[in-house]
């Protein structure tokens, strides 16, 4: 009986993350852009930054482009000293991780960095 009913929560639970999936297979991906002033770089690394990027691994972000001084001005204006280009499957995964970086960054982030701008760019769907 035991048996039974894990396989049965067992495959209930593999069919939804399978739903899941092919939900997000179908939809773009959600491009993150952030500027961020890091007022102290190594309390940033240490304790912000792996909590940021367990959260945003677990809900299938990626790291594109950007980090610490690594943005040239072409025009206009002078950016913050760190500038980073994220990537999510989907808005609805970029919204999953939002939920849980929202807290990691007021309780740990706020104390190292002043986030000056942030954009979130629908992708073209990848063919």
């Amino acid at each position: 009986m035991f048996k039974s009913a894990l396989m049965i929560a067992t495959s209930i639970a593999v069919g939804a993350g399978t739903v899941q999936l092919l939900h997000a297979a179908g939809s773009p991906p959600a491009y993150f852009i952030a500027m961020v002033n890091v007022k102290d770089q190594v309390g940033y690394v240490k304790e912000f930054l792996p909590k940021i990027q367990q959260a945003m691994k677990e809900t299938g972000g990626d790291y594109v482009a950007g980090g610490m001084n690594k943005t040239t001005v072409i025009t206009g204006m002078e950016p913050p000293n760190r500038v980073v280009i994220l990537k999510w499957p989907s808005v609805e995964a970029y919204k999953k991780f939002r939920e849980n970086g929202t807290k990691i960054r007021e309780e740990v982030g706020q104390k190292y960095a002043d986030w000056k701008a942030e954009w979130l760019v629908e992708g073209v769907e990848e063919k």
